[in-house]
């Protein structure tokens, strides 16, 4: 943090003085580190734990609530569509759709004009049957 105090005015000097002072205050107040470490460990050596046990990275033994599922790491899939004037711009057809085809695709080009010849189709669009009638009454 770099106050510059030459551009500083006295009021914001003498309020700078007086919260530099009191966070002095503070810290000289306080209790050593070390000692406070040896009282917390202490302290769990009482009732019977570890610091390791209180604060480790393993999960507590009797957990209560629901538990962490861990997420999965998203596999990764070839790219189908490649940007002819940046090779190294591709796009697998997953996801938000990149700035590059964004733009290209917005001055009128299709989507389909830049897939990888050989390698893919087109990405087919989301169609959701929910609230679509699928059987007609004939009446």
């Amino acid at each position: 943090m770099n106050i510059d105090i030459e551009k500083l005015s006295l009021s914001e000097l003498t309020s700078l003085l007086a919260a530099a002072e009191k966070r002095r205050q503070l810290i000289s107040s306080r209790r050593p580190i070390a000692l406070v470490r040896r009282k917390a460990i202490a302290l769990a050596a009482q009732c019977g734990y570890t610091i390791e046990e209180l604060y480790g990275d393993r999960p507590p033994v009797e957990s209560v609530g629901k538990k962490r599922t861990s997420r999965r790491k998203p596999s990764k899939v070839a790219a189908k569509y490649r940007d002819p004037d940046n090779k190294r711009n591709t796009w697998s057809g997953r996801g938000r759709m990149p700035v590059w085809l964004a733009q290209k695709t917005k001055h009128g080009r299709s989507v389909a004009d830049f897939l990888i010849p050989g390698l893919a189709k087109p990405t087919a669009r989301k169609s959701s049957s929910i609230g679509k009638k699928t059987v007609f009454k004939q009446s």
